[in-house]
């Protein structure tokens, strides 16, 4: 997976330390379909994901995700969630903490395909095939936000 620059930057000065970082999630909704892609990491079905470069407005960065990595064109409509990812440590040792926002987000155009190498396959999946897809608990809760139609939800640990 490619890392941004200014990750690379950072890592130069704290190694492998925590970083907190912002990422989003786009849900796209195309009708009744909603798009979905496998990982090239590690083979999970997901959303588009991606991290907020900095001075980035975060729905404009779904907005980006979504091109970069599916070659579709989107409009991010809400915000459905906001919620800390627990800890990620990667092969390499990095450590990450990452704020994630996840937007509903409406298709405009374009046909999905893998375009940066973030995703080895990308598509259109039923609405009504949810239940059956193999999404972790995770991203079937960032999906279950972004489609619901309520208010955006945070999470408060007491």
């Amino acid at each position: 997976m490619p890392i941004p620059d200014f990750i690379v930057d950072l890592r130069r000065l704290v190694g492998t330390r925590p970083l907190s970082l912002v990422g989003v999630t786009a849900v796209v909704v195309r009708g009744d379909e909603l798009l979905l892609g496998r990982r090239s990491d590690n083979g999970a079905l997901t959303p588009v994901t991606g991290i907020v470069d900095p001075g980035e407005e975060p729905a404009d960065a779904a907005v980006r995700e979504a091109e970069e990595e599916a070659g579709v064109r989107i409009r991010a409509d809400r915000l459905a969630w906001v919620h800390q990812i627990p800890r990620i440590v990667y092969d390499n040792g990095d450590q990450a903490d990452y704020l994630d926002l996840t937007f509903r987000c409406s298709w405009i155009s374009g046909e999905p395909f893998p375009v940066d190498g973030e995703m080895t396959e990308v598509g259109w999946y039923p609405l009504a095939e949810l239940d059956a897809l193999p999404l972790d608990d995770d991203m079937r809760a960032r999906v279950a936000h972004a489609l619901a139609e309520a208010p955006a939800r945070f999470e408060q640990r007491d």
